[in-house]
């Protein structure tokens, strides 16, 4: 009985997206309390389930999130479907209606892993992601085309969470890196906001009028100054010159008689150490002499962390 009911949450929740755990409690029958520790458990199990509190709170799950692929076969999602069908046919049930809509999408977004794009052809989708990041960018994409008002759960690069209405205007792709250019309520000003920040997307059903910006005025150097930069140089072995060709461009390493360099100006952020430490021992910091004490300090507490006890002697 309980994992009909939290299968009974899921597509309650992808039908409606947002409701009261009291709403849920009511409809299976069972406590505010039991709904919140099924969540919980739905959490753990990797569902993006998230509980706001407040008036205008409430048990919610992002619009991007879809079944797993390969849930279900096609043949049993026709059927899942034709059954819905019939059984909306006697009910008129708004709720259905809008399960099955999510049904067929979720057979056709099956058909297709890669976005195209023009005469550009586009993986949207992580290593290691079930499409999760892909249904994300593509749900901006369609917010910022049908102008359509977003509510994100948003995580700051300091770690701050919070909820925001945004009107999405344009998708930017930098350094490897989604980000959309949008309008925030909160705020009451344009900002460029990373997708992989955020946690969750609601569609809002406001249509909005697009407020007139410039392209200069995207911050697309928004780490370009004297206290977020870095002059540095490195040294490249040939094993890692792949990897430093990808990251630096290719345009940016020269070749000298005692081996390959690069003179960059690099965003001086959170994750640049943890980008010298991916390539290993053959990617050195020549200068400046604070960032290579950096990384050897990194490197010294990632090396610490494998300590081990000694195993026993054996006989």
């Amino acid at each position: 009985m309980k994992f009909q009911i939290m299968l009974g949450i899921l597509f309650t929740l992808l039908a409606k997206r947002k409701v009261s755990a009291g709403y849920l409690a009511s409809r299976y029958e069972v406590s505010v309390r039991t709904i919140y520790r099924y969540i919980d458990e739905m959490t753990v199990a990797g569902i993006p389930i998230d509980v706001a509190r407040g008036s205008q709170g409430g048990i919610y799950i992002s619009d991007a999130f879809k079944l797993p692929k390969g849930l279900m076969t096609k043949e049993e999602y026709g059927r899942a479907i034709d059954a819905m069908l019939a059984m909306n046919e006697q009910l008129a049930d708004p709720v259905l209606a809008s399960a099955i809509s999510k049904l067929s999408a979720q057979v056709k977004s099956e058909q297709k892993d890669l976005t195209l794009s023009g005469n550009i052809l586009v993986d949207s989708g992580t290593w290691g992601d079930t499409q999760r990041f892909s249904e994300k960018l593509a749900l901006v994409e369609r917010a910022v085309e049908e102008r359509e008002a977003l509510d994100i759960d948003y995580i700051s690069r300091e770690g701050e969470r919070t909820q925001r209405r945004i009107l999405p205007h344009l998708l930017v792709y930098k350094q490897n890196i989604w980000y959309v250019y949008a309008f925030c309520r909160k705020r009451e000003a344009f900002r460029l906001f990373k997708l992989g920040r955020m946690r969750s997307l609601l569609r809002t059903g406001e249509i909005f009028e697009a407020i007139p910006f410039r392209r200069e005025d995207i911050p697309l150097n928004f780490w370009h100054d004297d206290e977020n930069t870095v002059q540095a140089t490195f040294r490249i072995s040939p094993e890692t010159l792949p990897f430093a060709e990808e990251w630096l461009g290719i345009e940016n390493i020269v070749h000298r008689d005692f081996g390959y360099f690069a003179e960059v100006s690099l965003p001086d952020d959170d994750t640049l150490l943890g980008k010298i430490l991916s390539a290993g021992a053959g990617f050195q910091v020549i200068s400046p002499h604070s960032l290579a004490r950096r990384v050897e300090e990194a490197a010294k507490k990632i090396a610490d962390s494998y300590v081990f006890p000694a195993e026993p002697d054996s006989d």
